[in-house]
């Protein structure tokens, strides 16, 4: 059940503002204006709650359903109990999340950690900061030279912004997060314990052992990008690491010097991105992939989980395994090593 200690709803709906809202069609024009009170998942929903289906594997779960609605595709409308309100659609869960982001608005935009609105006399900001209207800085936030943030964005407690950093409006700096070298656009949201902008891993042999290379580049996070706690972006050698706009990074993943990610690009927890690296618009990764150095994946590729790649991926394809291949050569191996695997057993 969903937490009403940490989130409030932030207004009411009725069934017939749920379908405004989504575009949803209401079977039962009767229950139009029944009161949706919260959101549940399917097997933990109850009075008052509206909830939602999208796969016939969970369909068992409607036989004891109690809710005052349930969004529900075509296929599976003779299997909700009478009294439900059902609402018709073939993307349950997208609406569902929509009427989420509207009841609850505050659990898709962190706000400030500890409820502070404006500047607090604890943290630490440099004569030379750069404010626009509304911004938030928490206790603790320590803000450096010629900095410059933008209108309504929240920097939260203990966080650390190095001099010369520009952020834009609407965004949230969580708490422990440190930033330099970078340039962070609007609506960006960098989760508690994020990495920005420190020297990325370059090394060349040298007369006593290893030598460092100087990092001189920028990262260049555009508008719209949302990083996961404790992930790490690491700035560019000579030239930038650049996140695309729109692109959702999970927990724990490393980005390396000059990477360069399109946009709407989905990246789930463990990724490692070696340096150098070009991935394109709208591609996704597993959680746990690995890409080593100076690889260019196309757009619109997707990659199995726990992969290893080590060649480029061209647009659109799908990839898996150590090392990664296409999905189709992967599976006939696959295949081919559990027909061997049964056949020594039989012996």
């Amino acid at each position: 059940m969903a937490n009403t200690m940490f989130f409030m709803p932030s207004c009411r709906m009725t069934v017939a503002e749920v379908v405004a809202l989504t575009g949803a069609r209401l079977l039962q024009s009767n229950l139009a204006s029944v009161p949706v009170e919260r959101l549940a998942a399917l097997d933990d929903s109850g009075p008052g709650a509206l909830t939602f289906i999208e796969d016939k594997k969970y369909q068992a779960s409607l036989d004891d359903l109690v809710a005052v609605a349930i969004f529900c595709p075509e296929e599976l409308l003779s299997k909700v109990p009478e009294g439900i309100a059902i609402l018709v659609t073939q993307r349950p869960h997208r609406d569902f999340a929509m009427v989420g982001r509207v009841l609850y608005p505050s659990s898709t935009r962190p706000a400030s950690l500890l409820g502070e609105i404006g500047i607090s006399p604890q943290a630490y900001i440099h004569t030379s900061v750069q404010l626009e209207k509304n911004v938030t800085i928490e206790a603790g936030a320590i803000i450096g030279k010629d900095v410059e943030i933008g209108a309504r964005t929240v920097v939260s407690a203990t966080a650390v912004i190095a001099e010369n950093c520009k952020i834009g409006r609407d965004s949230y700096i969580g708490p422990g997060v440190s930033i330099q070298c970078a340039f962070i656009g609007d609506h960006v949201k960098l989760h508690a314990g994020v990495r920005i902008g420190q020297d990325g891993f370059g090394y060349v042999d040298g007369d006593a052992g290893v030598e460092k290379v100087p990092q001189l580049g920028y990262v260049v996070i555009q508008d719209h990008v949302e990083i996961g706690a404790n992930t790490t972006v690491d700035r560019g050698a000579l030239r930038d690491t650049i996140i695309g706009e729109g692109t959702k990074i999970d927990n724990l993943v490393q980005i390396a010097h000059n990477v360069r990610i399109g946009r709407f690009c989905l990246i789930a927890a463990h990724c490692g991105i070696s340096g150098s690296c070009v991935i394109g618009d709208m591609t996704q990764l597993g959680g746990r992939v690995g890409l080593v150095d100076h690889l260019k994946i196309g757009s619109g590729v997707q990659v199995a989980a726990a992969s290893g790649v080590m060649n480029d991926i061209p647009n659109g394809e799908k990839w898996g395994g150590i090392p990664a291949r296409p999905f189709k050569q992967w599976f006939r191996e696959v295949a081919a090593l559990r027909s061997i695997g049964r056949s020594g057993r039989e012996k």
